[in-house]
């Protein structure tokens, strides 16, 4: 199974946010420093924006920041988020198949298992988990609230 390219961004932006600690971000300094495409990263930003992980700021010092505590943002919703389906093979695409074996195959139920086994690993997996300098409870929560409101007040 591989991940899109899409989910890649989404996971090392994530990981670049949390990384910063509440620092505000932007876009240019997230692709420079991944080597991501600016353009495809725009597009995972609005989506993590859109799914209320992120923040964005607009204006000549916005940028980016993480809206939860990176301990609150679970790995297994924002890959289910970011990925189109999880179609290990065409069998998976409502049945839809010409393969000869699709009314007698098992196949399709073991890889249903292990797709659900992935996805349960990631469940358990938070963004604090992948980041051993920070608290397990991610940013402490006077620090973090002083960044939420400051990122949210008109």
């Amino acid at each position: 199974m591989k991940l899109t390219v899409f989910t890649e961004y989404t996971l090392r932006t994530l990981l670049d946010l949390a990384s910063q600690q509440g620092r505000l971000v932007t876009v240019a300094d997230i692709a420079q420093r991944h080597d991501m495409a600016k353009h495809h990263l725009n597009k995972v930003v609005h989506q993590l924006g859109l799914s209320g992980v992120v923040r964005t700021v607009r204006g000549r010092n916005g940028g980016i920041v993480l809206a939860l505590r990176p301990g609150e943002i679970n790995l297994g919703k924002v890959v289910r988020a970011s990925e189109p389906h999880f179609h290990m093979t065409a069998c998976f695409d409502g049945g839809q198949t010409d393969c000869p074996y699709a009314l007698a195959c098992g196949l399709q139920g073991v890889l249903a298992r292990a797709s659900h086994a992935f996805l349960a690993v990631l469940d358990e997996v938070t963004l604090a988990d992948l980041l051993p300098q920070l608290p397990a409870s991610g940013l402490p929560r006077n620090r973090f609230d002083q960044i939420i409101q400051l990122v949210t007040s008109d």
